[in-house]
């Protein structure tokens, strides 16, 4: 199969070199039983190239094989996923009453990907060394060992050499899985791809909901390849969509661009800005939910989630902004020396007295607080609020916070 009719198949757009070579790669290799390791940030479409790498191998029409298992390790708990990868026998523990299989038994004659495999607990990662050494699994409760024939394909957005230098990952595990690595560019390495990407998105959004696709200004279009995309063809994915359900002008400017778009000043960290009122989220959330944008929806709520209640614990512990007005100290509960000014918080009384003082305001105030407290430094603020970087950018953005 050429590399145009993969591209058509599986929806890859786009025509860069790194993107070529690693599709190129991946169908020279399909037809082996090599193991491959594919590498690349999250939302590079990992997923899509182990599909490449099963449809097009000897494995996809096997017999005795069930096809692709697909597994992300990431997902699985920990005293769980030895039963999860190679099932277990009936009485193994309580519950197990009869016997599973594993999905490395399922795949058996065909491909596992294993997908976040850089997440596998250590003891796992000797286990599953010994079924690529040796073909045979060992289900849990069983003290007999079963071959299986199952080609491996596992993918990975972490840096796998530092985790090895940091002893999160087996070295040996490694080599094994490595015979073969593909890597999948990020999409900020891929910028002339990014209109046709962003084309092909709004065309399908268009033709799923009956309108009229939208369209990028140049100027929008070079903001676009600029913009540095950490969460790739994903994230420009849910943007897109966003965008062409929300706005009702169909030809996009830069300022409309903009209320999706924002750059940090410090390291060009991405967010996606809401700049929806309170009343309307849930309206907003339901219809990106329709949209299958559940996943970055979920992740900032639970940030904002995360924020509000770290600002609610600060006021509760007398943690506000000092204003030009008689303050009332509240006494430390922690043992520090009576000569540290800096830990001894001050509560005004606009906090103590406004009852009803908004969310918002609370909000602006802690985090105005905390960044004076350590001089602008946006980290170390965070970290006080506890709460992300990332969250932190949002908000001073949203406050217009200098």
């Amino acid at each position: 199969m050429d590399i145009q009719t993969i591209k058509l198949r599986y929806g890859i757009v786009g025509n860069d070199p790194k993107l070529m070579l690693a599709l190129n790669k991946a169908i020279q290799v399909a037809p082996t039983d090599l193991s491959i390791l594919i590498t690349g940030e999250s939302g590079v479409g990992k997923d899509v190239f182990s599909k490449i790498i099963h449809d097009n191998s000897l494995r996809k029409h096997t017999r005795q094989g069930n096809g692709l298992i697909s597994v992300n390790c990431g997902a699985i708990p920990e005293g769980t996923i030895e039963s999860e990868l190679f099932g277990h026998v009936k009485g193994a523990f309580t519950g197990a009453d009869k016997n599973r299989k594993g999905y490395f038994e399922e795949a058996d004659g065909g491909t596992i990907f294993l997908d976040e495999i850089g997440e596998l607990p250590l003891a796992m990662q000797v286990k599953l060394l010994r079924v690529l050494e040796n073909g045979e699994i060992m289900p849990v409760g069983s003290s007999t060992a079963q071959k299986i024939n199952v080609r491996v394909v596992a993918a990975t957005n972490i840096d796998i050499q530092q985790a090895i230098h940091q002893g999160r990952f087996r070295e040996d595990l490694y080599y094994r899985l490595n015979q073969i690595s593909i890597a999948i560019p990020p999409l900020r390495e891929r910028k002339e791809d990014i209109p046709l990407l962003f084309r092909k998105f709004s065309s399908d959004v268009a033709e799923r909901y009956h309108m009229p696709p939208i369209m990028l200004s140049d100027n929008a279009r070079r903001m676009m390849m600029d913009y540095p995309w950490y969460g790739n063809v994903r994230e420009l994915k849910n943007i897109t969509e966003q965008i062409s359900v929300i706005e009702t002008e169909r030809n996009i400017t830069p300022a409309i661009l903009e209320n999706y778009l924002s750059f940090s000043t410090d390291d060009k960290m991405p967010t996606v800005i809401d700049n929806t009122p309170s009343s309307s989220i849930t309206d907003r959330e339901l219809l990106l939910k329709a949209l299958s944008m559940g996943q970055m929806i979920s992740e900032m709520r639970k940030e904002i989630n995360d924020l509000r209640q770290a600002v609610t614990q600060l006021t509760q512990t007398g943690i506000a902004v000092q204003h030009d007005q008689p303050t009332i100290y509240l006494p430390s509960t922690s043992h520090h020396d009576d000569n540290s000014a800096d830990d001894n918080y001050v509560l005004t009384p606009e906090i103590i007295e406004d009852e009803a003082l908004s969310l918002e305001d609370r909000e602006r105030h802690a985090i105005v607080k905390a960044l004076e407290k350590y001089q602008g430094n946006r980290k170390q603020a965070a970290a006080s609020l506890s709460i992300s970087e990332r969250t932190l950018y949002r908000k001073i953005k949203e406050y217009n916070l200098n």
